[in-house]
């Protein structure tokens, strides 16, 4: 539990990180901004309406990547967890998104990491592995 924590503080901390997916054979990246503990599972949010949820339908692979002083890399795979508790959870930790987004309005979506690693670097230190 303490590496789960450890990820989802270090993305809190960021504030913005950046989320890789694959589009056919082409790579894409944007920022993102929610990190959230639910059930000792870390999760991310966006919208169905988004491109990024069709993109992590058709290949759920990730890679997340962030830096401030040091950096962070994150990869597994995202599963979908339709269920309104886990987005009333989310809304509840970023209530900012409830300008846009609404558990249960058929476009809110959350995904929780399966088979989390995260590599910690910096300049000064050697990498270090984490998997949650």
């Amino acid at each position: 539990m303490a590496a789960i924590n450890e990820v989802c503080d270090f993305l809190k901390k960021l504030g913005t990180y950046y989320l890789a997916t694959v589009d056919g054979d082409q790579p894409r990246v944007r920022p993102f901004g929610t990190a959230h503990i639910f059930e000792d599972k870390l999760y991310i949010q966006t919208g169905m309406s988004k491109e990024v949820y069709n993109q992590i339908k058709a290949n759920p692979k990730f890679e997340i990547c962030g830096f401030k002083g040091s950096w962070i890399r994150v990869s597994g795979t995202l599963v979908e967890d339709p269920r309104i508790e886990a987005q009333e959870s989310m809304l509840e930790a970023y209530p900012s998104l409830k300008k846009m987004y609404a558990a249960g309005d058929g476009n809110t979506v959350v995904f929780y990491i399966q088979d989390g690693e995260a590599t910690f670097s910096s300049f000064t230190e050697p990498p270090r592995t984490v998997t949650f």
